[in-house]
């Protein structure tokens, strides 16, 4: 068999830990100097709070920053300045290279039309919904004399009366047209002069009224009697369902003060 000499045998080592040193070397440079310099090319820098700036002041804070921007998305926020900055990828905070691009969503320059959607008819509170899914705001209730008690009889914007499939900028504020629940119903004023309280309240109230101020005079009367009432009762008085009947009452007004 051939022998192999000693020397042979020593290059083809040398040349093996050449070749792994080479590997070696080539490894440790790409993961642990060529990567890192290439992904960190440049200064790390953090993303600015833009969120609410207008256009001006948030593109000053990425100039400052040494970044670009892009405009991607346009979006209707009720009450937010048009133009303002709605959100921004990568987020604020966020820790990029220099020269990166932050993509923002600004707030639309004017509202989308909604159509009113059909809450004429409906509870107050359903209506409420309705407008909620619309992406419309409550703004309150205006009561006329009806019937229809908590319920939406009309619609109205800005004191304008609307309609039903009417066309209006998204997030503006509706206000209800509403029944008081009695109408226009009128009754005659009882006579409540000479009862005690209590009981003129239970009647008043029994009839659909509503006791009003309640003043204490000093009179040679019992305390707790009414002694006068406003309005007054008589053959020709009537009086609309739900109003306030007023009255006098003997006596000192009751201490509701607590002693500790």
């Amino acid at each position: 068999m051939p022998k192999y000499s000693t020397n042979t045998k020593t290059d083809v080592l040398i040349h093996l830990a050449i070749i792994v040193s080479i590997v070696l070397v080539l490894f440790f440079g790409f993961f642990f100097v060529y990567l890192p310099w290439s992904t960190n090319h440049g200064d790390a820098v953090k993303v600015p709070n833009l969120k609410g700036l207008s256009m001006d002041a948030a593109e000053d804070l990425l100039d400052d920053a040494d970044l670009d921007y892009e405009i991607s998305d346009s979006v209707f926020v009720s009450g937010a300045e048009p133009l303002s900055i709605i959100a921004n990828y990568p987020k604020s905070g966020a820790n990029v290279k220099t020269g990166r691009k932050i993509y923002l969503t600004v707030a639309a320059v004017s509202a989308p039309l909604v159509k009113l959607p059909n809450i004429i008819g409906r509870s107050t509170s359903s209506a409420q919904n309705q407008l909620l899914s619309s992406g419309l705001l409550y703004e309150g209730e205006e009561k006329i004399a009806a019937l229809e008690e908590n319920t939406v009889l009309a619609v109205k914007i800005n004191g304008r009366e609307i309609q039903q499939g009417d066309e209006i900028p998204k997030g503006s504020k509706i206000t209800f047209v509403v029944g008081d629940g009695y109408g226009n119903q009128r009754i005659d004023v009882p006579n409540v002069v000479g009862m005690a309280q209590d009981e003129a309240d239970i009647l008043v109230t029994g009839l659909g009224l509503t006791i009003g101020n309640v003043t204490f005079e000093v009179s040679d009367k019992p305390a707790g009697t009414v002694i006068r009432q406003q309005p007054s009762s008589g053959v020709d008085e009537k009086i609309k369902i739900g109003s306030p009947v007023n009255i006098w009452v003997s006596g000192e007004a009751p201490d509701n003060t607590i002693d500790n």
